[in-house]
């Protein structure tokens, strides 16, 4: 019987498609040169556009016969300033400059601020920063018609450039009306998992979980300061985040984002919630065939810290070298990950398991893949939650995960350590020992004499029921018999 090959590395490479991956072509190179995910971001482009996206991935994974994850991201609620009236201007460092609501073309003293939310909340003192934090305003009064401030660094500003707003609480809902079209479209589309920008409360993934109703998983995108102080909040709630380092740096001083990002993914860890670590991660690789040697070492870095998975941005959307950043990426990945001391850091934190039987059972398969000489971890799941409690736990064998449902399959790829497979559900114990052992054999993680741990719920079939461990052998008379068929 036909074996089938599988990546060998834990760590998920999540490509980002672009006018530079779009065609069907493309991204079939992305995949073969590493990429296990494809986001596709709504910030750009029309839904007739991405639609076409969608049919080339489910083409892509038939062909293969492989499930593959798809990510939309939304673009969230993007604060931007007016125009000017020659379209451009230059701010002076010290001057004064305000932001008010009359709706005129600006100067080099004043522009229209089409956000009137934020005119009521804004404080003195507070920095506004303009064109992703190149410039920097100090507030020095505000009312409910103007925001006064003084310009502490300053350079040009041209229309409709971004505004962040770092100190501040903003009143407005994660999810703009051009998000719920997008949210509304991508679960038509059959995405596999939803990404919401600009999360500052925990109330704000809630209110996307409910309008997803359960047809896709949610990814918190960490990229304001107020996330960061509501963290284990947001987790409860979301079904994994991303470190989204773009806005994130630019609200943050630069040097406060290293550790931030190693709080996220410690805190994701400890609560077994998948984590992604994304932006400016290949950066020059825009335009260049190679990365930068600090560019690798910041990846190397997510890999260390356990992170699920890491992200390509423009570097695969538009960038000149799509295929040759996923291809690197990659070999960062299977360095890093055969460094002999990779498992002892990446295992740096000890994680509380629940008081369930599931965690109990995910725990002990780590333990034991870890003590005994195994293969693999054999995981039969319905809704995924029991691969994620045995990937949270970071064994040194590889996963695999078998589970009756597409969707559970392609949410699964943003996974650690894990290859899903979309197969029938099992009936019985023998039957269950004897798929494990041909799957094993089937997706090269088995060989005569090898062990494989076995997990399930008993009666099968039945969601959240995992409550059963078992150890078995591959026997030589198997692997001939497998290899005859």
């Amino acid at each position: 019987m036909e074996r089938i090959e599988t990546r060998e590395r834990k760590i998920r490479i999540l490509a980002t498609l672009g006018p530079a991956s779009d065609s069907f072509e493309m991204i079939e190179k992305l995949f073969i040169a590493g990429a296990d995910a494809f986001r596709i971001n709504m910030s750009h482009g029309d839904q007739i556009a991405k639609k076409l996206l969608f049919t080339h991935i489910r083409a892509l994974e038939k062909k293969y016969n492989r499930p593959t994850t798809i990510l939309v991201d939304l673009q969230g609620p993007k604060l931007r300033v007016g125009t000017f009236e020659n379209d451009k201007v230059i701010i002076k460092t010290g001057q004064s400059f305000t932001l008010d609501r009359v709706e005129t073309p600006g100067n080099g003293n004043r522009v229209f601020l089409p956000h009137p939310e934020l005119f009521a909340v804004i404080e003195t003192g507070s920095r506004l920063l303009l064109d992703d934090g190149k410039l920097v305003l100090r507030v020095t009064s505000a009312s409910e018609q103007a925001i006064e401030t003084q310009v502490e660094v300053g350079g040009p500003l041209s229309n409709r450039k971004g505004l962040n707003v770092p100190d501040t609480v903003i009143p407005v809902a994660a999810l703009t009306e051009k998000d719920r079209s997008d949210l509304a479209f991508g679960v038509a589309q059959g995405a596999d998992w939803i990404a919401l920008s600009f999360v500052q409360r925990p109330e704000d993934v809630a209110e996307a979980k409910r309008l997803i109703e359960g047809k896709a998983a949610l990814l918190a995108k960490i990229e304001k300061p107020a996330a960061i102080h509501r963290l284990d909040e947001i987790l409860e709630i979301a079904d994994a985040v991303m470190v989204a380092r773009g806005d994130l740096g630019v609200e943050l001083p630069p040097e406060a984002v290293p550790p931030v990002q190693k709080q996220i993914v410690s805190a994701a860890r400890r609560m077994g919630r998948p984590v992604v670590v994304a932006t400016q991660m290949l950066e020059s690789m825009i335009t260049a065939p190679t990365p930068t040697r600090a560019e690798v070492s910041d990846v190397a870095t997510a890999i260390y810290d356990g992170a699920d998975a890491i992200m390509l941005s423009a570097e695969t959307a538009a960038g000149d070298w799509p295929v040759e950043a996923v291809s690197i990426m990659d070999r960062i990945a299977r360095n890093v990950e055969g460094d002999p001391e990779y498992y002892a850091r990446v295992h740096f934190m000890e994680i509380e398991p629940d008081a369930t039987t599931s965690d109990a059972l995910a725990v002990a398969s780590g333990s034991i893949a870890n003590t005994v000489d195994t293969s693999a971890i054999i995981c039969f799941t319905v809704s995924g939650s029991t691969a994620r409690r045995i990937s949270r736990e970071r064994t040194s064998v590889p996963i695999l995960v078998l589970t009756p449902q597409i969707d559970t399959a392609r949410r699964v790829g943003l996974l650690w350590g894990t290859t899903a497979v979309h197969t029938k559900d099992v009936c019985s114990f023998e039957e269950m020992i004897g798929k494990s052992k041909r799957m094993a054999l089937r997706y090269n993680m088995g060989k005569a004499g090898s062990r494989l741990i076995v997990t399930a719920g008993v009666p099968f079939g039945v969601p959240g029921s995992t409550n059963l461990l078992h150890i078995v052998r591959l026997t030589g008379d198997e692997l001939k018999q497998y290899n005859e068929e």
